[in-house]
C-alpha cells in the first residue's frame, strides 16, 4: 500500500473521530441548556434543544425522556380540549422510545400502566386495547404498578369486559382479591408511617420540616387509596351478592370440591358477603377443613361456633387461627374478633390487648383505635382518683380516636365528631389554669396509662 493511500486512510479516520467527538459535545451542549431550563420549568424555552437532543442524540441520557414527559404534560394540562389527544399520543410515543432507549431505567409497570390511563381518561382505542396495556403491566411487573387511581381502572375495564362476556365472574373475583390485597399492603405501610409520627407529636416532640412532609404525604396517599377501595367494591356491586355467589358455587361444588385454592376463595368471598346462612357455607369450610386445616379453617369454624353460642370453642379456634395466619392483614383480623369477644364479655384490659395485636399486623384498622378510645371513655368514672383525674381520662379517649381518623381516612368524620365528644367531657381550660402543677396524669385500673395535659 503506498504512502498517499495511507495518508488518505488516516485523514479519513482522524476527521471521522473529530465528527464523533464535535456531535458529543453539541449533544452535551444542547442538552445542558434543554435541562436548566426544564430544571426551573421553563418548558417554552427547553422544548427546541430538547427536542434536538430526542432526535440527534436519542441515546444521551435518560434525562431527556424525563424532562420531555413533564414538558408535555405541562402542555396537556394548558392544552384546549381538540388538542389534548394529540398531546396524549405524544407522551405514549415518547415514553415508548424511552423503553426503547433506555430499558433498564424503565419499570414496565410504570410505562404500560401510565399508557393505559392516558388512553381511558382520553378516550384513544378500544376498551380491549386500554385493558391490554394494563394486563401486560399488572402480570409482568405487578411490583411497580403503584398508583391508586390506575389500580381502580384497570380492575373497572376487567368487570366491564365480563359485563360484555369476556371475562368469567370467577376471574373477577380473583383479580378483586388481588387488588385489594395490593391495596391493603399499601394502605399498611402508610398507616405505619403515619402512626409512628402521630405518636412523636403525642410526646410533645416536635416534626422536622421533612417528617411533616412525610406525614402529609401518607395521608393524602392512604386517602386515595381507601377511596379506590371503596370505589372497587362499588364496581363490583352486586356482581358479588349472595344471589349470585350461592348459584355460582353451588354449580361448581360437586366438580371443585377438592381444589383448595377454589374453596378457599369461595369460603372466603360468601363469609365477606354475610352469605353464611346457606347451607353451602358449612359444606366448603367442611372441605376447606379436610383438604387443608388452615388460619381460614380456624377462622370459619370459630365464626360457627359463636353463632352457636359456644365463645369458649370460638376463642379456641380464633387464637388458633390467629397463630398460623401468615398474612398481617388477615392475622389483624383474627385478633380484632377475639378484641369484640372479649369486649362483649366485659373484659376491657383483655380487648385492648387483641385490638393492640391487630393493629400491629394492620396500622391501618382505625376502628380498633375506635374501640379503644370507647372503652377508655367508659371507665372514666371508676379509674380516676378525683374529678380532674376522671375527666382527664377523656383526653386519652380522644388521642385513641383522632388516631383512627389518621390511620383510616374513611372513619376520618367520625373520629372527629367522636374526639370533639370526649374532648368537651376532659377538663376544662380553666381547670387547667387552677392546675397549673398537673403536667400529667396517671391513669389506673385495667388503663395503666398516662396522658399529657394539653398546654393553654
Amino acid at each position: 500500500m503506498n504512502t498517499k493511500v495511507l495518508f488518505t486512510i488516516a485523514a479519513g479516520l482522524v476527521l471521522s473521530t473529530t465528527n464523533i467527538s464535535a456531535q458529543a459535545t453539541d449533544c452535551a451542549t444542547t442538552a445542558s441548556i434543554a435541562y436548566e431550563h426544564a430544571k426551573v420549568k421553563n418548558y417554552q424555552a427547553a422544548e427546541e434543544p430538547l427536542w434536538k437532543v430526542r432526535k440527534e442524540c436519542p441515546t444521551y441520557s435518560v434525562a431527556t425522556y424525563q424532562f420531555g414527559e413533564k414538558l408535555l404534560k405541562d402542555k396537556l394540562k394548558k392544552a384546549a380540549e381538540g388538542q389534548k389527544v394529540t398531546i396524549v399520543k405524544e407522551i405514549i410515543a415518547l415514553e415508548k422510545e424511552r423503553f426503547q432507549y433506555f430499558p433498564a431505567k424503565t419499570k414496565i409497570g410504570d410505562l404500560h400502566s401510565d399508557i393505559g390511563q392516558l388512553m381511558f381518561d382520553h378516550k384513544i382505542g378500544t376498551k380491549e386495547a386500554q385493558f391490554a396495556e394494563f394486563e401486560k403491566a399488572y402480570t409482568e411487573d405487578k411490583k411497580n404498578f403503584t398508583g391508586a387511581k390506575k389500580l381502580y381502572t384497570y380492575f373497572s375495564l376487567f368487570v366491564d369486559l365480563h359485563d360484555k362476556g369476556k371475562k368469567e365472574l370467577q376471574d373477577v373475583f380473583d383479580l378483586y382479591d388481588d387488588i385489594t390485597d395490593k391495596i391493603e399492603e399499601e394502605e399498611s405501610r402508610l398507616a405505619k408511617t403515619i402512626a409512628g409520627y402521630t405518636e412523636k407529636e403525642e410526646t410533645g416532640t416536635a416534626l422536622t420540616s421533612k417528617e411533616k412532609k412525610k406525614l402529609k404525604n401518607a395521608g393524602i396517599n392512604l386517602t386515595a387509596f381507601s377511596k379506590v377501595k371503596a370505589g372497587i367494591n362499588q364496581k363490583l356491586g352486586a356482581r358479588a351478592d349472595c344471589s349470585n355467589l350461592i348459584p355460582l358455587y353451588t354449580g361448581q361444588f360437586d366438580a371443585k370440591k377438592g381444589d383448595i385454592k377454589w374453596v378457599k376463595g369461595a369460603t372466603r368471598r360468601m363469609y365477606a358477603k354475610e352469605c353464611t346462612e346457606d347451607p353451602l357455607f358449612f359444606k366448603l369450610v367442611e372441605s376447606q377443613h379436610k383438604i387443608e386445616p388452615s388460619a381460614k379453617t380456624a377462622y370459619y369454624l370459630g365464626i360457627l361456633a359463636l353463632k352457636d353460642k359456644k365463645t369458649s370453642v370460638a376463642l379456641k379456634y380464633f387464637n388458633q387461627s390467629a397463630e398460623l395466619e401468615e398474612k398481617s392483614s388477615e392475622k389483624a383480623k383474627v385478633y380484632f374478633r377475639i378484641g369484640e369477644v372479649m369486649k362483649k364479655q366485659g373484659s376491657k384490659g383483655k380487648a385492648r390487648t387483641y385490638y393492640r395485636k391487630a393493629l400491629n399486623y394492620k396500622p391501618s384498622m382505625g376502628t380498633a383505635y375506635l374501640r379503644i378510645a370507647s372503652m377508655v371513655a367508659s371507665s372514666a368514672n371508676s379509674c380516676g382518683t378525683d374529678v380532674f383525674s376522671k375527666r382527664a381520662v377523656y383526653w386519652l379517649a380522644e388521642n385513641y380516636a383522632r388516631r383512627a381518623g389518621k390511620v383510616d381516612p374513611s372513619l376520618k368524620s367520625n373520629a372527629a365528631k367522636t374526639a370533639a365528644n370526649y374532648k368537651a367531657k376532659a377538663p376544662s381550660k380553666t381547670d387547667i389554669f387552677n392546675n397549673p402543677e398537673i403536667k400529667s396524669v396517671s391513669i389506673g385500673c385495667w388503663i395503666g396509662e398516662t396522658v399529657r395535659v394539653p398546654k393553654l
